[in-house]
């Protein structure tokens, strides 16, 4: 089967039937999308499908060909996006189980809307689960990459 992830087209001999999570750490070695809890309840396998922040646990592959996949590793091209470059400057990343979740979560957010306040930004990362952070971190990190992609300081 066919995926486009992170931009580039991949071929992988694969079973539509596999989850997509599972195609995405092992014939495409892209292991920064963590498993949790395997149930679509933690956040921590999150991409985005065409745009949407999904539940890679929760997806077969066969519902992802010719669909347009980002993982963790599609956000940084050769250096750490300002985005993650948040996470590490505000503490947003600890353990890193739930980073890649939220990094992604964070991302069609920030898609979507350039300046958001908190009680977005925690809306926009509901569906994952944090157990080191307490969350405010993780919410000031995205603020702070907000304010960096609109031209402000970092």
């Amino acid at each position: 089967m066919k995926l486009q992830v992170n931009g580039v087209m991949h071929e992988v001999e694969a079973s539509p039937t596999a989850r997509l999570l599972d195609v995405l750490r092992g014939p495409l070695g892209l292991t920064g999308t963590k498993e949790g809890c395997g149930e679509g309840e933690c956040g921590s396998c999150t991409i985005l499908l065409d745009g949407l922040p999904v539940n890679a646990c929760l997806v077969l592959a066969g519902q992802a060909e010719g669909a347009e996949i980002l993982t963790v590793e599609g956000l940084a091209a050769g250096q750490l996006a300002p985005l993650q470059q948040c996470f590490v400057d505000d503490g947003g990343a600890q353990c890193g189980i739930c980073t890649p979740g939220m990094l992604i979560a964070a991302e069609a957010l920030l898609r979507r809307n350039k300046a958001p306040d908190d009680a977005e930004i925690r809306e926009a990362i509901a569906g994952n689960i944090c157990r080191c952070t307490g969350y405010q971190r993780i919410v000031d990190a995205i603020k702070h990459a907000a304010v960096v992609r609109a031209g402000g300081a970092s």
